[in-house]
């Protein structure tokens, strides 16, 4: 049976007990690969694999040993629980060897998952899964996990209490990294948050956002803060060539200038304000943030910010701008806001 949208979702997150088969492809080998992981870790536990509950068999090896697949699908392992068979970088061509198997299936065998690149609608390996009642079929797709998605995510490493401008972030973070980066992240904040009971924030997320999305992103927010119009243009088209997010640009500006406020008014000072971050502000960055901060008269700040918040406003709604048009016109306006 085909399953998409939540059907699938749901799937992925309760599978069927004594479920035969289950077929994952797509393009993207990450994804695909991410979401087996976890489907097979549903099935048969955390500790499964290292029960040796799990036999993992290269659709390659079947043309030496086309009996392997049957064999380990109703083989009996020395510890009990339910047990999974993986049938990595499936074809066609394995198609009669999978048939054959799943037709020989009994209640208590090992539950067969497929995982292939991407098939066409006319893929006997894929209407095979399709076709059949008591299998699923699934097409992993390369669309940037929704917010539920998340905080399901967010959910298995401990963390429940999530602000809502902080899940904003994290989607729009999911967007502009790989699947594997962005899973990383979230293993991350989780341990970065161990034992925090408050919300996580807009900060926590930044904290744990990866250093290479970051570098490039600070030094066109230096570029901004420091009035450099003139570096502006190659440095945004440098970021625009990194396929970073407007979103994510909006994100990121809005903290970096409310770094600058929260140090601007600081009582005890603007590197106080930078000490008092969190996460602290240090090396090189603190030097070139705490001139920013001296530089900017506590009014443009305000105004820096109130335009900021506009802009993301504006980059959420439904309007039909171009995003990194308008992300790109307000950074600019700021870098001459800086020199007065």
């Amino acid at each position: 049976m085909k399953l998409t949208g939540a059907a699938a979702a749901r799937f992925l997150a309760h599978p069927a007990p004594d479920l035969p088969g289950v077929l994952l492809y797509g393009g993207d080998a990450m994804r695909v690969a991410l979401k087996r992981q976890d489907l097979i870790a549903l099935m048969i536990g955390a500790e499964g694999e290292r029960e040796m509950r799990l036999t993992r068999i290269d659709a390659a090896d079947l043309r030496k040993d086309p009996a392997a697949l049957a064999d380990a699908l109703r083989a009996q392992g020395f510890f009990p629980g339910p047990r999974a068979v993986l049938l990595e970088a499936a074809t066609d061509t394995a198609t009669p060897l999978v048939q054959a198997a799943l037709a020989d299936w009994r209640k208590g065998d090992a539950t067969l998952v497929v995982t292939a690149a991407v098939l066409a609608p006319r893929s006997s390996l894929r209407k095979l899964f399709e076709d059949h009642p008591g299998i699923a079929c699934i097409g992993i797709y390369d669309d940037p996990p929704s917010s539920e998605e998340i905080a399901q995510s967010l959910a298995k490493a401990g963390l429940r209490n999530i602000g809502r401008e902080a899940m904003a972030d994290l989607v729009a973070l999911a967007q502009a990294l790989d699947p594997g980066d962005f899973r990383q992240t979230i293993e991350k904040i989780s341990l970065y948050k161990h034992g925090d009971v408050s919300p996580l924030s807009c900060d926590d997320v930044a904290a744990c956002t990866p250093a290479t999305i970051e570098a490039e992103v600070d030094d066109l927010l230096h570029v901004v803060a420091e009035g450099r119009v003139a570096d502006f243009a190659p440095m945004m088209q440098r970021i625009a060539g990194q396929a970073v997010l407007p979103v994510s640009l909006a994100i990121a500006a809005a903290r970096h200038f409310r770094t600058l406020y929260a140090a601007k008014a600081d009582p005890g000072g603007p590197a106080a304000g930078l000490a008092r971050a969190r996460p602290p502000v240090q090396g090189p960055r603190r030097d070139r943030m705490l001139r920013q901060a001296q530089a900017w008269p506590t009014a443009r700040l305000e105004e820096a910010l109130r335009q900021l918040v506009e802009t993301d406003l504006s980059l959420r709604s439904s309007q039909r701008a171009p995003a990194m048009a308008v992300i790109e016109r307000t950074l600019i306006r700021l870098a001459r806001l800086a020199k007065g």
